[in-house]
């Protein structure tokens, strides 16, 4: 089938209109799904020279045109390049633990690594994407996960009791961290994106990860001060936050966020997403990863062309995706029936 990118269809999600055709979206796709799908190897090229970088995003786009994208989904994280990064994976403390290391932390230093791994990156995208077709993204990693790899999720539930100070100027620190990144972004690469996003996962199965009480007085107004510069810009916000958020969606909302993503069946159905919110912010995703993995691909099928329907049908701004992303161990035929699914449902509504 012959394909033509519409980024606007992806913004007109986010701006919680709906599209004149159902897209597709994913936070996230592993390069070995996409280097299955294409039966080519590119990944190691993004670690090359211009040539290789050049090689690397002409597959990657050529992936998301492949399978019926509007949008590439991309962004250089900024945990990538934190010295001594890592404890966000867990298992140890970040390189902050005390006030002085702190104030001994490379932050002036931070934008321009980031800028060194993420402009010739950019610069190769912009290069590479089709007419008709943009990014979603932007830079990678919320508050949050910053902070997690900067201090480590258990040291940093510490810090939060034993140094209260120190804990609120960490979240100031990152805020104005990310306020230099996304400024630059904007002003220098803001026609590379149709939306701008950042993940930053906030909870698991129950509740959240930090009190509700701690995100509202120190991740969610970093939040505002970051959107507020999107909105400017021209843009709209996606969020992108795993696990139970119920108790700060409220907060979200009013940090300005245009959309959300992310959801899990065992937390709250995609339908009772749309039923809360759907008169108020874009929803993408919809379709649980287990499903993905557990069921044959002739029942993904059928299951997501169902559900598709009924989304499509009852939220305003909706785009068809996993409710998390496609990592490597997710079955290439159940993901592909997933998006067969999705390019069916806009067949049938052709006139």
């Amino acid at each position: 089938m012959s394909f033509a990118p519409d980024f606007r269809h992806i913004q007109d999600v986010a701006a919680n209109r709906r599209p004149a055709r159902l897209p597709l979206y994913e936070h996230l796709i592993s390069t070995e799904t996409m280097e299955r799908v294409l039966n080519t190897r590119f990944a190691a090229a993004l670690a090359g020279d211009a040539a290789d970088r050049r090689h690397f995003f002409a597959e990657f786009c050529r992936f998301f045109v492949h399978t019926g994208y509007d949008t590439v989904s991309f962004e250089v994280c900024v945990t990538e390049v934190l010295p001594d990064s890592g404890a966000i994976m867990g298992g140890r403390p970040g390189p902050i633990q005390s006030r002085s290391d702190c104030e001994r932390y490379p932050w002036d230093e931070l934008p321009d690594r980031f800028w060194q791994a993420a402009q010739p990156r950019l610069e190769a995208l912009a290069a590479s994407l089709p007419p008709g077709m943009k990014a979603v993204g932007g830079i990678g990693n919320g508050v949050f996960e910053i902070s997690e790899d900067l201090v480590g999720f258990e040291h940093l539930c510490y810090l939060e009791h034993d140094d209260p100070e120190l804990f609120a100027d960490l979240y100031r620190r990152i805020g104005d961290l990310l306020v230099k990144l996304w400024d630059r972004l904007l002003a220098q690469h803001l026609e590379v994106f149709a939306v701008c996003r950042f993940g930053d996962d906030l909870g698991f199965k129950t509740a959240t990860l930090l009190s509700p009480g701690s995100l509202r007085q120190h991740v969610f107004p970093q939040y505002r001060r970051i959107i507020d510069r999107v909105h400017a810009a021209g843009r709209r916000f996606l969020w992108h936050s795993c696990g139970n958020i119920a108790e700060v969606m409220a907060d979200a909302l009013a940090a300005g966020i245009d959309a959300k993503h992310s959801n899990e069946d065992i937390i709250a159905p995609f339908d009772s997403w749309i039923e809360r919110y759907g008169d108020r912010i874009g929803l993408l995703g919809g379709v649980d990863v287990d499903l993905l993995c557990q069921l044959p691909a002739e029942e993904v099928y059928r299951r997501v062309l169902d559900m598709a329907q009924r989304y499509r049908r009852t939220a305003r701004g909706f785009a068809l995706g996993s409710g998390n992303s496609i990592p490597a161990y997710v079955p290439v035929d159940g993901y592909l029936a997933m998006v067969e699914a999705g390019r069916r449902l806009r067949a049938d509504e052709r006139p």
